[in-house]
């Protein structure tokens, strides 16, 4: 996790720094709040911040009202380190956008808690982003789904009756039923997005997750058949009916 550290006190900085590189973190600085400022609008900006509430120009302060009245997709988290210990000056931070204090001298154990908790909250408020765009996702999925199911039934009606007038010798069963599996695993997909109820996901390529459907979505008895097996057996219960149904081991093994 990167942090960004400002302070206009040289040695403060330089020893705030080394403790946060000490404990894992990478750390960025400035020398005061204008500083600061431009390096919070750099697209990859830390998103949390220890600020020093007394700075020259631009101090703790104002940089925390300038950040919160500006609209941004990834939040940040404000840590103002001050010695400021009067209750009127700790609600004055908060009001101006401050999500926690640290006093000065600061103890190394609390603030290594405190950088915790604003590290725990950017996480859940990540989640909580990542699930609403997920819903939004999955609510566009859905409507696209609905809009496909009927057009499927179409085709896979349609294919059945193509089965229905060919011999189960005849090679076109093998491709009607190629399509038909395809059609069926199409139903099967768009059935499990429409079912969708929970957030749930699972490893895919480069270190990035996708949904797992089959255990976001609930359980439902109505599935395709979705196997070209299938299709085939649909095309010998047609042909038997007609007095001319073989088994599908003869048409694997090309009888």
């Amino acid at each position: 996790m990167r942090i960004l550290i400002a302070d206009d006190d040289t040695i403060s900085r330089t020893m705030l720094q080394a403790v946060l590189r000490k404990w894992g973190y990478e750390v960025s600085t400035a020398v005061d709040g204008t500083e600061a400022w431009e390096k919070l609008q750099e697209t990859d900006a830390p998103r949390l911040a220890v600020l020093d509430w007394m700075m020259p120009g631009m101090d703790g302060l104002r940089l925390c009202r300038k950040l919160r009245a500006q609209p941004r997709t990834d939040p940040l988290y404000l840590l103002l380190l001050t010695s400021r210990a009067d209750r009127q000056d700790i609600v004055l931070g908060l009001e101006a956008g401050a999500d926690d204090f640290v006093a000065k001298p600061y103890d190394p154990e609390e603030l290594h808690a405190r950088i915790k908790v604003g590290q725990r909250i950017l996480d859940l408020q990540d989640e909580r982003t990542a699930r609403q765009r997920l819903q939004g996702v999955l609510e566009m999925a859905g409507a696209v789904c609905h809009e496909l199911s009927q057009p499927l039934q179409i085709v896979a009606t349609c294919c059945d009756l193509l089965l229905r007038g060919l011999d189960p010798r005849d090679p076109k069963v093998r491709t009607f039923g190629k399509l038909r599996a395809g059609v069926d695993r199409l139903g099967d997909l768009t059935g499990k997005i429409l079912r969708v109820t929970e957030y749930r996901t699972k490893d895919y390529l480069d270190g990035r997750k996708i949904v797992d459907l089959e255990k976001a979505s609930s359980s439902d008895d109505q599935e395709w058949p979705g196997s070209e097996e299938a299709a085939l057996d649909r095309a010998n219960l047609l042909g038997s009916r007609r007095g001319r149904g073989i088994s599908l081991d003869s048409e694997c093994a090309g009888g």
